[in-house]
């Protein structure tokens, strides 16, 4: 298979929808959290404690759409976890979401073993494939988009939401000013830690379902840290989309198309091994800001104390 074929191909792109959607809903968390004002590196222990969860729930109860439920409840949870610690608490951000993501790996790995032994169940209930009449007879454009896992086109509809609650409501304006001038909107009246909490549990829900769709939509099954750094990959296109939803759901697409592309270069003269590294080189260039800079609000991780 030569490039041309590759990249004209609607199954890259179809690929592309497919892998960047979990990576998407963590990004678009992830906003919603520095929004608040606090930074959430959890989100990779969120993802994967959902991805266990949904599988477990799923085998237990016969039915996706209440593995998925229980699972984002699960998320939640975690969530909680990090809002308690870094609202009420104050304790470095940072430190307590790399110590979530440490429990989330350990806990994981351990119920895996217990459950199931050495994998998941081969019976476990999937996420359905929707295939759109009309669009799917498309040529290319339905290929790519007319027949997906419906949770594709959930993440569309809650990034289109989402950004209207961000800028179009007075709660988004209230939420952002949490993380811009936490005192200016103390002054106001307004609770700066009910509005953290708020959004640090908008993005464990939205992180939740990411790692849910991944392990009951994409890879049908759950390995021992199967997120494999997606939850960074999904801080990266957050700050890559300049803490915007469609900034972040663009930059979770690029990340797609690069895991998408590693496996179309299976078969072909070009290792495709080198080719799945894309996604992590695309994350530390982003992290190290050389794609552009990006300014986060200016309260984002800085813990606020009531004034007295």
């Amino acid at each position: 298979m030569d490039l041309a074929t590759i990249f004209l191909s609607p199954t890259l792109w179809a690929m592309t929808l497919s892998l960047g959607t979990p990576i998407a809903l963590a990004a678009l968390g992830g906003t919603f959290s520095e929004r608040s004002g606090v930074v959430n590196i959890a989100m990779e222990g969120i993802m994967l404690t959902a991805a266990f969860f949904a599988v477990f729930f799923s085998s237990l109860t016969g039915n996706a759409w209440l593995g998925l439920l229980l699972a984002v409840a699960c998320g939640l949870g975690m969530g909680l976890l990090m809002a308690w610690a870094a609202v009420h608490l104050r304790a470095d951000q940072i430190v307590i979401g790399t110590a979530v993501n440490m429990i989330a790996a350990g806990l994981t790995a351990y119920l895996l073993h217990i459950f199931f032994g050495q994998g998941s169940p081969s019976n476990t209930p999937q996420l359905p494939v929707v295939t759109i009449p009309g669009l799917a007879q498309l040529p290319f454009v339905g290929d790519v988009i007319g027949h997906q896992n419906v949770m594709v086109y959930i993440t569309i509809g809650l990034f289109i939401l989402a950004h209207y609650v961000l800028f179009h409501t007075v709660f988004g304006l209230r939420l952002r000013s949490a993380g811009e001038n936490p005192q200016a909107t103390e002054s106001a009246g307004l609770s700066v830690y009910r509005l953290r909490y708020l959004g640090v549990l908008i993005g464990a829900f939205l992180s939740a379902l990411g790692g849910a769709y991944l392990s009951i939509g994409v890879l049908n099954s759950f390995t021992q840290n199967m997120t494999s750094g997606r939850g960074y990959i999904a801080l990266a296109a957050m700050i890559f989309g300049k803490w915007t939803p469609w900034g972040a759901f663009g930059a979770a697409m690029l990340f797609g198309w690069a895991s998408a592309l590693g496996y179309m270069f299976q078969g072909t003269s070009v290792p495709y091994q080198l080719v799945l590294i894309l996604p992590y080189v695309l994350t530390v260039v982003a992290l190290v800001g050389l794609v552009g800079r990006s300014r986060p609000p200016a309260a984002d991780g800085i813990p606020y104390v009531h004034a007295r």
